[in-house]
């Protein structure tokens, strides 16, 4: 797998892990039971494609994994601030810019 590709699926997966944990936020938190039910259905065949589009590839998850991290923080305050209304505060942005740090780190080094 190219090193393009790496990273177009780690984006995808990113994006289901933390879209499959956003249906079970509303669904934990909205009192129509049929609605419940869809949300925890739909998050859980999301939260079921994540684990697989991220495991099925063989490559080193272990060296991918920080940039895998940098994804699902991006894509966890896109979802809190479009789904939620949730802006994040000035120490989650400071704790992020460590994040984006240590992922580029990891993934621009050499093996």
């Amino acid at each position: 797998m190219t090193r393009g590709t790496s990273i177009l699926v780690l984006l995808f997966a990113a994006a289901l892990e933390s879209g499959g944990d956003a249906l079970l936020r509303s669904a934990l938190r909205t009192s129509q039971v049929p609605v419940r039910i869809l949300l925890f259905a739909a998050g859980a065949v999301v939260l079921f494609a994540y684990g697989w589009v991220v495991n099925a590839p063989s490559w080193d998850f272990g060296r991918l994994l920080g940039l895998y991290v940098v994804f699902f923080f991006v894509m966890a305050q896109v979802i809190a601030w479009l789904a939620f209304s949730q802006l994040p505060s000035r120490s989650l942005l400071v704790g992020g810019i460590l994040i984006l740090t240590g992922g580029l780190v990891i993934a621009l080094s050499e093996r």
